[in-house]
């Protein structure tokens, strides 16, 4: 037997997911805040990038994306200040758990809260104490007002001057005062200030920490060899000043903060229109908005000679392009399937939850011709803003109910189960029989034990001890 070797050719299909596919897709996915943060470090690395003029500094996005920058670089230098805020959301949340909290328990949570001070009370009790001058104290307290739950000034001193009809001079005097308050570090504009002013307090604010504290996007990415060239230090020094950084406290007010609030920030926003249906569009304070620098680039590319450059050019080129192009495709496709949410729960945002419609990622998927996995990434961390309030995406999808007529909602189920519980009258209680009954009669089929398990995920009492807290408040 006698076996030959052939040489073959075939031509097959096959996706291969290059770096920027990947990016693209991370990108649809990512929070307004997260892609903030990310396009900010692309227009520090990338030259050919510009933010688009004519946005005020104090606005909701410029805001917005130095507080995502400042968050990415703690998050970086000091990872144990986020483990620690994720454990007290966790436990503020109770653990996702139904759980009750003892009497004992709540009377040593009340008497604690009753006995603490919030950190504008706090630093405003030092500022009467500081100074007796009635200028400075009204300045100092407009500044203390526009802190931030980590104690940062997020305001332009100029804008706080013209709005208060003060020179800028005494504004700056006012801010210089609140920065000597405790918690030291209060009162800063960035990271580094806030870092700056501690280590002063210490005396050690020398040279080489300065440069160091300007340079903390190398100290973020890691950039040791970098730092130690700016700093003038070796890698021992180098390593005993990120040390003593590490061990400062980058958000000093978070000492005041009772809880973790998320403000949870509308991606899209709907509008009933004029002529009838609704208008659906993008959150333009969400949008992050940059431009290729054609006429910077022209200059740059006339000047490059060497392979090296031409190269780091041509880089920035193609990734400006992408992160263009890519910004645009989220948008975009954003729009589209919040388009779709709205078409398909109109009757919601006519009338409210209890005419929510059993919706599912699929669905949405076929009718724009997008592929499920693609609607999951686009409805991920984002919210719809109505007259009703801001929902996250998610929130209009769900599932129908079992042998429940006409495809009803489980979230509008259990919106009408709380509407009838609301409307009890004291002397007539509803048991879940009867509110089965009661949704029966709405054309809901849904069983007595199906009521009871959304009863008690809605943390509302069983009928018996609804009646006996009723008869309590009535009184005998």
């Amino acid at each position: 037997m006698s076996s030959t070797q052939r040489l073959e050719l075939r031509q097959g299909q096959s996706l291969t997911m290059t770096p920027q596919l990947l990016q693209s897709i991370k990108l649809l996915q990512l929070s307004h805040l997260e892609l903030c943060a990310y396009v900010e470090a692309e227009l520090e690395r990338n030259p050919l990038l510009q933010q688009v003029e004519g946005e005020p500094a104090g606005s909701v996005a410029g805001k917005a994306a130095a507080t995502a920058r400042n968050e990415a670089v703690i998050g970086r230098i000091f990872p144990h200040v986020q483990a620690h805020r994720r454990a007290a959301t966790m436990a503020g949340s109770g653990g996702g758990g139904g759980g009750s909290v003892s009497s004992e328990a709540a009377s040593d949570l009340d008497s604690t809260l009753a006995g603490s001070s919030s950190l504008a009370e706090h630093l405003e009790a030092q500022l009467d104490l500081a100074t007796v001058d009635p200028v400075l104290r009204e300045i100092g307290r407009y500044l203390i007002r526009n802190l931030d739950e980590a104690g940062y000034l997020a305001e332009d001193l100029e804008e706080t001057a013209d709005r208060l009809g003060m020179p800028p001079a005494r504004a700056e005097a006012a801010l210089a005062l609140i920065q000597g308050f405790e918690p030291t570090g209060i009162g800063a504009r960035s990271l580094a200030e806030c870092l700056a002013l501690q280590l002063r307090e210490r005396d050690r604010l020398d040279r080489p920490m300065e440069i160091l504290l300007g340079r903390l996007d190398l100290v973020a990415r890691g950039d040791f060899a970098a730092l130690q060239r700016l700093c003038g230090v070796d890698g021992e020094d180098l390593d005993e000043m990120l040390a003593e950084i590490r061990r400062l406290e980058p958000k000093p007010g978070l000492a005041f903060a009772p809880a973790v609030v998320d403000v949870l920030v509308p991606d899209v926003l709907v509008r009933a229109a004029p002529e009838g249906g609704f208008v659906v569009e993008l959150n333009p304070h969400t949008l992050p908005r940059i431009l290729f620098d054609k006429s910077y680039y022209a200059t740059v590319a006339q000047s490059a000679r060497s392979e090296t450059d031409k190269s780091f050019l041509s880089d920035c080129l193609q990734s400006a392009h992408w992160l263009t192009r890519s910004l645009d495709q989220r948008a975009t496709t954003i729009l589209k399937v919040a388009t779709e949410i709205v078409r398909r729960q109109e009757d919601f945002f006519r009338h409210g939850v209890a005419h929510l419609r059993p919706l599912t990622l699929r669905a949405v998927a076929e009718e724009i011709g997008m592929h499920e996995s693609t609607i999951s990434r686009v409805t991920a961390n984002k919210a719809i803003g109505t007259i009703r309030g801001t929902f996250p995406m998610k929130y209009f999808f769900g599932g129908s109910l079992s042998g429940a007529g006409g495809g009803h909602s489980s979230k509008a189920v259990r919106h009408r189960i709380r509407q009838l519980v609301e409307a009890e009258q004291p002397g007539f209680v509803l048991s879940d029989d009867a509110i089965a009954q009661k949704l029966k009669a709405d054309g809901i089929d849904i069983a007595r034990r199906t009521v009871a398990k959304y009863r008690e995920a809605l943390l509302i009492p069983s009928s018996a001890l609804r009646r006996r807290i009723k008869k309590q408040r009535r009184g005998p």
